[in-house]
């Protein structure tokens, strides 16, 4: 299967970042429409919902008691896990060791500051009380996902962290998944998935807990009741296709790139792998290479749609027209394979993470380097930042004023108020020294 070469120029770049940045929005009417059921009947309905919704759509039939995972069948994962593959177990809780390392030096610290006359400001730092995290079923567990996103809020200090994915069809959640949620940190399990898990953990049923916060991948229906539920709680961020920018320079191994490229192509049909070479000879060994390796590759279906529909070999005049493009997409994963990616670092401020050089891999962040590989994506790498620590936190400003620095700024905060026609604003501050 192919991808496309194509020479860069102004007019093309700015239309190939039109037809990523319209990736996946598609006509979400009729999502809506159902999520919004799934969402009111949960609110109503509880936990005989989320059992028929589970029982519809994963093929599951539980009960409240057995919705939630107990000690029991965590002991017996991790025995499987120490059986069946024990170098994976290890290899796990290094990554998670990496993980949290990481994340411990994403904690944050209030501050009190003194200001005139005794009068002190400042804000306090707390952790959110309940975190929800979600993963995905999908056609393979992703437990390296359960480390990344329950971690930071183990971290942060969170008292209670809630976790849901689907259960297979006898009711079991896949061994490597409780392992991974329970070397995390997660507090709770729970054997729900899809739409119904996000309404569970916005509005609380009898057995599974509101939360504060959801964090956490999946399709477009949770993604969608991630996206109707915020206000009612927090959400991390709202997820589109996943996408990888590859910066080349004539220095990089063209095989490296290529199968950068694949790793990136298969995760689905709409997932993004754009290369942009600083020359045409660089591009064309990338993308024969490319070519080669995805008739090679096991997820054809996954390959076909991504290869030929959103992943390119760019050649381009010079790097700093590669840096352009990639400032105006904002990726999700940016590489800089480049002879001194150093020297262009300073260049990029759009991008959910940065890939330094052509031995820092994207899986490499993927599973074990220790920062987190939930990331902004479709552009939103702008504004938004990497799931982190801070993530789960709340700050709380404080003021603490005396009689005497009050009495010192009274009127100026009374007339201030007066200006808005706030009377009662300017009384409440007069009343205290009207005597």
């Amino acid at each position: 299967m192919k991808c496309k070469l194509v020479k860069g120029t102004k007019d093309n770049l700015k239309e190939l970042c039109d037809t990523l940045g319209a990736r996946g929005k598609m006509d979400l009417g009729p999502i809506i429409t159902t999520v919004q059921g799934v969402l009111d009947d949960i609110k109503a309905n509880g936990d005989e919902a989320v059992l028929k919704y589970t029982e519809k759509f994963d093929g599951a039939k539980l009960t409240p008691e057995t919705m939630k995972v107990t000690k029991e069948e965590i002991d017996e994962a991790f025995s499987l896990m120490e059986k069946e593959d024990p170098e994976l177990l290890r290899i796990m809780k290094q990554a998670a060791n990496n993980i949290r390392i990481f994340h411990e030096q994403q904690k944050e610290d209030g501050f009190m500051m003194d200001t005139a006359k005794g009068s002190k400001i400042g804000v306090v730092v707390r952790p959110i009380t309940v975190a929800g995290v979600y993963v995905p079923g999908g056609t393979a567990p992703l437990p390296s996902t359960v480390l990344m996103d329950v971690i930071p809020a183990s971290v942060a200090g969170v008292p209670r962290i809630v976790f849901c994915t689907p259960p297979r069809k006898d009711g079991t959640i896949a061994p490597v998944i409780l392992a991974a949620a329970s070397i995390a940190g997660a507090t709770e399990i729970y054997k729900v998935g899809g739409a119904q898990a996000i309404a569970a953990m916005a509005y609380g049923t009898k057995t599974i807990p509101r939360t504060d916060k959801i964090c956490g991948p999946g399709n477009i229906f949770v993604n969608t009741a991630k996206r109707l539920v915020f206000g009612q709680v927090d959400i991390d961020m709202f997820a589109g296709p996943s996408e990888v920018i590859i910066i080349a320079d004539k220095t990089v191994n063209p095989e490296f790139v290529a199968a950068d490229m694949l790793a990136q192509a298969e995760h689905d049909k709409m997932a993004s792998a754009i290369v942009l070479a600083t020359d045409e000879e660089t591009a064309k060994k990338i993308h024969a290479a490319a070519d080669r390796r995805s008739d090679e590759a096991s997820r054809q279906a996954q390959l076909e749609g991504s290869m030929e529909n959103y992943c390119s070999v760019i050649y381009v005049d010079d790097i700093d027209t590669a840096i352009a493009f990639s400032e105006e997409l904002a990726p999700e994963h940016l590489e800089l394979c480049v002879e001194n990616p150093e020297s262009v670092l300073p260049k990029i401020n759009n991008a959910g993470a940065v890939f330094m050089g052509q031995y820092t891999p994207e899986p490499l962040g993927d599973y074990f380097a220790g920062p987190n590989h939930t990331l902004p994506t479709s552009g939103t790498a702008r504004f938004f930042s990497p799931l982190n620590t801070g993530d789960f936190y709340k700050k709380m400003s404080v003021i603490n004023y005396n009689e005497e620095s009050l009495k010192e700024v009274y009127k100026d905060v009374a007339k201030f108020a007066r200006s808005e026609g706030l009377t009662c604003h300017a009384a409440s501050i007069e009343s205290r020294f009207e005597a």
